[in-house]
């Protein structure tokens, strides 16, 4: 039947066209984003709020925050838009409580790259999106997708909840475990990850070979050492790239630091395939740089190492990626999850092996 598309209204024409007062939840880069794109598309914002316990009589863009229970008291009716990111609860059902009474829309700018995901860029790229959506494994990851490319148009929450899958099912479910895994994390954090494969390969009574682990900020790498200290690790300060080379990078302490073009440190960056040949689970969670990152372990992906990547910091990572993986190595297997986050973060594809025992 192929990809249900409900939403022909853009989010941004939304907002152009309602006649209800617009107010701002949150501040910070990703409201930075939105109001960029308010003043191209001539979007009125009427102020900022932040949740009650948060308010300080700071100010924003030139405007005082007020507290959300200071605006329904004095406006009464307004549309929220969202501009921060969360990822858990309760933060998330107190989002969901809030669009409950009010019209509430978390648009959707990139982590990375240019340009806006809307209706007009679905239909540019309708063909590499059915091309996935025929090449995802069951009816969930199907309707995942769709469902993304529904919220992205519109910015509507109710779409990221028809489709949220629970963490633990990426290893109960979908990623196969044996002896003998190399597991590549790229994009390692503070050792989340791996601690997280660590922990599904005990639960299965598996014994991994090796975890070889990239994080490129200093700060995180040095966390990442000591988190991981006891695992059977080698952990590299680089980035994930398409050949062994130097690159400039934001040196943000959190996960949000990434390649940039100037301002940021010159920091090693390394291709998978020139660490190991032997990868049989590569996670990918590289801030934008997925492409390049898979492109530099082709030869791991076309050998049959399983993959787990995030599909949501550019536009096109959501067909891009998946087709590039599709390409190296046809015998995988596709899945896409979206875990507990608004806007769309968390969603990642899961190509794993066809013979697997799970």
């Amino acid at each position: 039947m192929g990809i249900i598309i409900k939403e022909k209204q853009n989010c941004w024409e939304a907002l152009r066209n309602t006649e209800l007062p617009i107010f701002m939840y949150g501040m910070g880069l990703g409201a930075e984003k939105i109001l960029n794109v308010f003043e191209k598309e001539k979007i009125t914002c009427s102020g900022f709020f932040a949740s009650d316990g948060f308010v300080r009589g700071h100010e924003f863009k030139g405007h005082l925050v007020h507290s959300l229970s200071e605006v329904e008291e004095k406006v009464g009716d307004f549309v929220v838009v969202l501009a921060f990111a969360a990822g858990y609860e309760p933060l998330y059902g107190n989002i969901m409580k809030i669009a409950q009474r009010h019209t509430l829309l978390s648009p959707d700018v990139p982590v990375a790259g240019d340009g806006l995901f809307t209706y007009e860029y679905y239909l540019e790229h309708e063909d590499e999106f059915n091309r996935v959506y025929d090449l995802l494994s069951d009816a969930k990851s199907r309707e995942t997708l769709e469902n993304m490319i529904n919220f992205k148009i519109s910015g509507k929450p109710c779409y990221l909840d028809m489709c949220t899958a629970e963490r633990d099912e990426v290893y109960d479910e979908l990623v196969d475990l044996k002896d003998g895994e190399v597991f590549v994390d790229l994009g390692a954090y503070k050792g989340d990850t791996a601690a997280e494969f660590v922990e599904a390969c005990a639960k299965k009574g598996v014994n991994y070979k090796e975890i070889i682990a990239f994080e490129p900020n200093r700060k995180n790498y040095l966390k990442l050492v000591k988190n991981t200290e006891g695992y059977k690790i080698r952990c590299f300060n680089a980035a994930a790239g398409s050949r062994t080379s130097s690159i400039s990078f934001s040196q943000n302490e959190g996960r949000m630091a990434r390649i940039v073009k100037e301002g940021g440190e010159i920091t090693d960056a390394m291709a998978v395939d020139d660490i190991t040949s032997e990868a049989t689970i590569i996670k990918l969670d590289v801030e934008g740089a997925e492409f390049e990152a898979i492109t530099g372990a082709r030869e791991n992906i076309r050998n049959g190492s399983q993959v787990m990547c995030a599909l949501y910091h550019r536009n096109e990572d959501m067909f891009k990626l998946p087709l590039l993986i599709h390409e190296l190595n046809p015998e995988l297997e596709f899945y896409m999850r979206h875990e507990l986050y608004i806007p769309a973060w968390e969603t990642n594809l899961y190509a794993v092996r066809r013979d697997r025992t799970i």
